[in-house]
């Protein structure tokens, strides 16, 4: 299993996506691939954010050797699974992806939340705590890690092990 977390410029959620996920994945024993990407360009090249990592570090989780890169359409054919951070984002990937993108594999992160709990697909968003106060980066750190749980509890049994 490939998957690639994006948000707008990789340096606060889509990085603490990456790092949870590739704990998780590590604790499970599973031969997965996680990275992120951001839609633009503001940040390539750069460290998370020190807010995302000092959040992650509290956790026990060290994202400082990421360094923010940029969706590309290619993407869309390099994962298994290409998860939105939110709307404006998943946008944004539909948009780099061009007129033939294949959207079927990009989905927003946190509709696998709601489709643990059996709820309907709100296309709920990550909220981006980059402009926020520092306990914003600790509400995203749980909404994440909750939707990694998630996301493993749903593909490990398909066969992505």
């Amino acid at each position: 299993m490939r998957i690639l977390m994006v948000c707008l410029g990789n340096i606060c959620r889509s990085p603490l996506a990456e790092g949870i996920m590739r704990h998780k994945v590590k604790e499970h024993g599973l031969d997965w691939v996680v990275e992120s990407a951001g839609t633009e360009s503001y940040h390539v090249g750069e460290a998370p954010h020190r807010l995302s990592q000092k959040v992650a570090l509290a956790h026990g989780i060290d994202i400082s050797d990421q360094r923010a890169r940029k969706f590309m359409a290619a993407d869309l054919a390099n994962y298994d699974k290409v998860y939105a951070m939110a709307t404006d984002v998943y946008d944004e990937i539909k948009r780099i992806g061009g007129r033939n993108a294949d959207m079927s594999k990009v989905d927003h992160f946190l509709n696998e939340l709601s489709f643990a709990h059996g709820m309907e697909s709100e296309n709920a968003c990550v909220p981006d705590p980059y402009y926020g106060a520092e306990d914003g980066y600790s509400v995203v750190y749980e909404m994440i890690d909750k939707t990694c749980d998630a996301i493993i509890a749903r593909y490990k049994k398909d066969n992505y092990v």
